[in-house]
């Protein structure tokens, strides 16, 4: 009787009780109303004990999220057969499990998160620490030609540790979603053009020949800057593999259903082990690349969240092989025909 919803209904219940006494009594005598209050009280009783059962059952459903609140791992195990009860405990079963999952992916995000951290302090302890022996050096040099040599040593190494700060940031906002893309044709030939436009002097001081064979009017779709960024992530892996005097071929392919721009190579190729991981954050290889192992990553997540798709393989002729593949969207004019059954022409073409 703490419960005043259920005070009010026995107070009810009474009172109607009662009353159905009173009116047998008149209308049929003294034993018409003991009935009539006998029938009532074994009713009232009877809706007492069934409402006290839903509110213990209730209690029972309160008291295990209360241990799914406090992370104990409760399962719901389902008492009733059908009803709003029924439907109530299985809606709480899928809402703690969402709980449950969301709170699991958490905990893999922070551990994600931890490792990324440090993973990034490795990456800027490597060059902070080369910096600091290079201006060790450099107080101790007396000779300016050695000196310049040692300030440009450093200059080199304060841009590595620029670039990679710049890449780690750029590759957050992206996982993070909060990049805004433009959207538009984006033509091949004068994307690999900016792309390779920053590459120029490191190419020619390797003596590497870029070859290329892109078909006019190959053109994909999405934001320019970021996936011209891309594609110098994948030729800047391929200058390094390369080698000196080696060779890169550009080539495209324009079908029907997609757009694919590939960079092959003349370097080693890519060790087995390394395929599955290539694309991976701080992946360096086996080979121990020189690298940060953050470019290729970069251009899985620019290409990816544009809708494209990027892989690598090794060449049957030697060297590696990126494809990035975007799909062409399919017109609406024939996506609706292929669903109506209706024959191209019978309807005014979708402006």
């Amino acid at each position: 009787m703490r419960n005043k919803e259920i005070g009010r209904l026995a107070g009810a219940l009474a009172g109607a009780g009662l009353a159905a006494a009173g009116l047998g009594w008149l209308l049929g005598g003294p034993a018409a109303g003991w009935a009539a209050l006998a029938a009532a009280a074994a009713e009232s009783a009877l809706c007492l004990g069934f409402t006290a059962g839903r509110y213990r059952r209730l209690a029972d459903l309160a008291g295990q999220i209360d241990r799914v609140l406090h992370d104990a791992e409760t399962v719901f195990i389902s008492t009733q057969e059908e009803g709003e009860l029924a439907i109530l405990e299985s809606e709480l079963a899928k809402t703690t499990q969402r709980i449950r999952e969301r709170n699991r992916a958490l905990q893999r995000e922070k551990s994600r998160l931890a490792e990324a951290m440090a993973d990034i302090a490795h990456q800027l302890r490597t060059p902070l620490t080369s910096c600091n022996l290079v201006l060790a050096l450099l107080e101790q040099a007396p000779d300016p030609a050695r000196r310049l040599e040692l300030l440009r040593e450093a200059e080199a190494l304060f841009a590595r540790m620029d670039w990679l700060l710049d890449a780690l940031l750029k590759l957050s906002r992206l996982e993070a979603g909060i990049v805004p893309f433009a959207s538009g044709p984006v033509a091949l030939d004068a994307l690999v053009d900016r792309a390779l436009q920053p590459l120029a002097v490191p190419l020619e001081l390797r003596r590497v020949t870029v070859v290329r064979q892109i078909p006019a009017g190959a053109v994909w779709q999405g934001d320019a800057a970021w996936l011209a960024e891309a594609v110098q992530n994948i030729l800047k892996n391929s200058l390094e593999n390369a080698g000196e005097g080696g060779r890169i071929e550009i080539g495209a392919a324009d079908t029907p259903l997609y757009t694919e721009l590939t960079v092959r190579d003349s370097g080693p190729g890519i060790a087995e082990k390394d395929l599955p991981h290539l694309f991976d954050r701080f992946y360096r290889g086996q080979t121990g690349s020189a690298g940060y192992g953050i470019g290729l990553a970069l251009c899985r997540q620019i290409v990816a969240d544009q809708g494209g798709s990027v892989s690598a393989r090794n060449h049957p002729g030697g060297g590696a092989v990126f494809r990035v593949r975007f799909p062409k969207p399919l017109p609406a004019a024939e996506s609706d025909d292929s669903l109506t059954g209706k024959s191209p022409g019978c309807e005014p073409p979708a402006v």
